[in-house]
């Protein structure tokens, strides 16, 4: 705010009639006049500035809270806070009108009169890490890790990898404070397998493999060549007999193909080959039946006398025993009309087919062939009928019954 004295000429201040220095207004516009020592003095009204002499104009502010919050209210005019309040390199943040200095990151000092930047290495002096860790920077940021053969959190301490197996898992053992895989390669012989065993490694031969496992494993055998004897065969690289315990008691055994096991019953003798074989009985000629369907088998003999397998067809069926037997076309006469039998064959035909003599008569009735001689003649129906005079007694009748 600007005051000024005003000069009045002497000769004014002489004259008795102006008892009021401030009247008329000697001040400018937007102004305030008040007199000390008999002079008037000059002021900006409150919230304007400028030269109270002419003319004074609104500020812009009168106290802070007309500022935005990164300013500050100076002669009501808004301005920055920070402007030469921070030292070399700092920085200048405003909270609340108020300027803040401090010193950016990587460097350190008086945020008010200077800041230097840092070196690295500084940030890991003193260590920020634990026991056993080494500090190291990276992109200006301390980072802590457990130094070799240690474990752990390395902010807080690192210890030793392991001081026993059990420190280790399960396939890993403790060895000069490291754990180390059991079954690394190279352990076991060529061909061995490797199990961990309490951390420690053990080496086996696979199954149907020989020899020194921490040293070499070899197979029994490759091809069924490499097996000692023509009865076995090489199996998942063991020599196996295919016939040992395959076939039944009393059974023979041959191998096919090299590996294929076929069981059978010795000459005379019968049975389940993989089960049991028994010696011959008449009984097994017909068990199992090896006669043709719905024919009858019976034990018998052959011409030279040897026991052997009968194959007949049922009373009622015809057909090759051999193949298959069939049902007849009947079994007894009932079953043919009234005029015709059933003959050996099983069929329905006529009785009186050559059974009357010369010159007879046939004639069938239920099933019955009867023959007679005719009118005018004589004689025996089933032999012969000869012609006779008037006088001569009648032929008698014949029946013929057609017998199987």
């Amino acid at each position: 705010m600007y005051r000024y004295l005003v000069a009045v000429s002497s000769l004014l201040l002489s004259v008795a009639a102006i008892p009021n220095p401030c009247y008329p207004n000697p001040c400018g516009r937007n102004t305030q006049c008040f007199t000390t020592s008999g002079r008037p003095v000059c002021s900006c009204l409150p919230g304007y500035h400028g030269n109270p002499l002419t003319t004074c104009q609104r500020g812009e502010c009168a106290d802070n809270s007309e500022c935005p919050p990164s300013k500050k209210c100076s002669d009501n005019q808004c301005i920055d806070p920070c402007a030469g309040q921070c030292g070399v390199n700092a920085n200048c943040d405003v909270k609340n009108h108020v300027p803040v200095c401090s010193c950016p990151q990587h460097y350190r000092g008086d945020p008010f009169t200077s800041c230097r930047r840092v070196d690295p290495q500084e940030l890991c002096n003193p260590s920020p890490c634990g026991k056993n860790t080494e500090c190291t920077v990276i992109n200006n940021v301390p980072t802590c890790s457990c130094l070799p053969g240690y474990k752990g959190q390395p902010l807080t301490g690192c210890k030793h990898d392991c001081e026993a197996d059990s420190d280790c898992s399960s396939h890993q053992f403790c060895k000069s404070f490291k754990c180390i895989t059991a079954c690394e390669e190279g352990v076991c012989g060529k061909g061995a397998h490797c199990d961990v065993v309490n951390h420690r490694p053990v080496c086996k031969c696979p199954e149907n493999y020989y020899g020194d496992p921490y040293l070499s494993c070899r197979a029994e055998c490759h091809t069924s060549g490499d097996c000692p004897s023509h009865r076995q065969t090489c199996v998942n690289n063991k020599c196996v007999d295919p016939c040992k315990g395959v076939c039944g008691i009393n059974a023979n055994c041959n191998v096919r193909d090299g590996t294929t096991a076929v069981c059978s019953c010795p000459k005379d003798m019968t049975g389940d080959p993989f089960v049991r074989c028994r010696p011959f009985e008449k009984e097994d000629l017909c068990h199992p039946n090896p006669c043709g369907s719905n024919a009858v088998c019976t034990p018998g003999f052959d011409r030279s006398g040897k026991d052997r397998p009968v194959c007949t067809c049922p009373a009622g069926y015809i057909g090759d025993a051999l193949v298959s037997c069939r049902r007849g076309e009947c079994q007894f006469d009932s079953d043919c009309p009234h005029h015709q039998v059933c003959d050996t064959s099983y069929r329905c035909v006529n009785p009186c087919s050559n059974q009357c003599g010369i010159g007879a008569d046939c004639q069938v009735r239920n099933h019955v062939a009867v023959c007679s001689c005719p009118e005018n003649t004589s004689g025996d129906a089933l032999v012969r009928c000869f012609p006779v005079s008037r006088s001569s007694p009648r032929a008698r009748y014949y029946t013929y019954y057609n017998k199987k």
